[in-house]
């Protein structure tokens, strides 16, 4: 492994590790010896959703961006399940497989869904933790809980699947993302790579797959436990996110002892796109903040 030389970036460093015989594919910057830093991608994206923060994070801090099993460069396997608990476990192994005791955990959209029942669920293995535009505790809105849960629907329906195979998943994604790339927030090329996989049959019969063990519901659960997470904690928000309210921010903001609260008021879903300065600036103070339990 190449040593890096303490405030310079080098290119991120591929590798590949097996979580519950998959592959996962990761990429690692910074100092190997460093303090790490996990950052999850949201869904439809994959790791390179966190391009323009890993460089300046990478100077100080081993940065680890994985493609979680089943987007991005991973494996998509159909014959595990993806429920959320086994996702939220799976994390754990993921650690596991990279060698890492605890690491801050950063996770946007899914990842951060992910991240939070991760950090309530083991305490000792998260430093600090930020969460970004992610449904978190709660669910999304009225109008995309309901396709969501439509898609959930068809992926565990035996008469609604075979149907729902056929459907342009890409293109239908590729049209969400047009404003993103008109603004010039999001390359073409890099969008492809979220998306092209999807036009494949295999591609969306796992895509299916997936939706089949996810549910649209909010986790009182996750709710219940705020109140108990201990580590230094930053929430970070694009107030113009059409799929996840604002509300769901203040929530955890208000919930979760000492969180920090940055809501951007001229951004969307994406902040890592629309905000990439501010994201960065704000995950920059939550890495500088002393740790609660030692």
């Amino acid at each position: 492994m190449t040593t890096q030389r303490p405030g310079t970036y080098d290119p991120p460093r591929s590798r590949t590790i097996t979580v519950d015989g998959a592959r996962v594919a990761c990429w690692e910057s910074g100092p190997p010896d460093a303090e790490p830093v996990l950052l999850l991608h949201g869904y439809p994206a994959d790791h390179r959703c966190w391009r323009h923060q890993v460089p300046p994070l990478s100077v100080r801090h081993r940065v680890i961006t994985p493609d979680l099993l089943g987007w991005g460069a991973s494996d998509r396997p159909l014959h595990l399940s993806f429920d959320y608990d086994t996702e939220v476990a799976r994390l754990g192994r993921l650690l596991d497989a990279l060698e890492l005791d605890a690491v801050n955990l950063v996770g946007h959209d899914y990842g951060g869904f992910l991240a939070l029942g991760f950090t309530e669920n083991h305490p000792g293995r998260v430093r600090r933790l930020a969460l970004l535009n992610s449904r978190a505790h709660a669910t999304f809105t009225r109008r995309w809980y309901a396709v969501f849960s439509l898609i959930s629907l068809a992926g565990r329906s035996p008469v609604l699947r075979r149907p729902a195979q056929l459907l342009p998943y890409a293109a239908l994604h590729r049209r969400s993302f047009a404003p993103l790339v008109r603004a010039g927030h999001l390359d073409a090329r890099v969008l492809d790579g979220y998306l092209d996989w999807m036009a494949a049959p295999e591609g969306r019969r796992w895509l299916l797959h997936y939706f089949g063990d996810y549910r649209t519901p909010a986790r009182p659960e996750l709710r219940r436990r705020l109140r108990d997470i201990t580590c230094p904690t930053a929430v970070v928000w694009g107030r113009a996110d059409p799929y996840l309210s604002p509300a769901i921010a203040t929530g955890l903001a208000g919930a979760v002892p000492g969180a920090e609260l940055t809501m951007l008021d001229d951004a969307g879903h994406w902040v890592m796109d629309e905000r990439p300065a501010a994201v960065t600036e704000a995950l920059g103070r939550l890495l500088e903040r002393t740790l609660s339990n030692g």
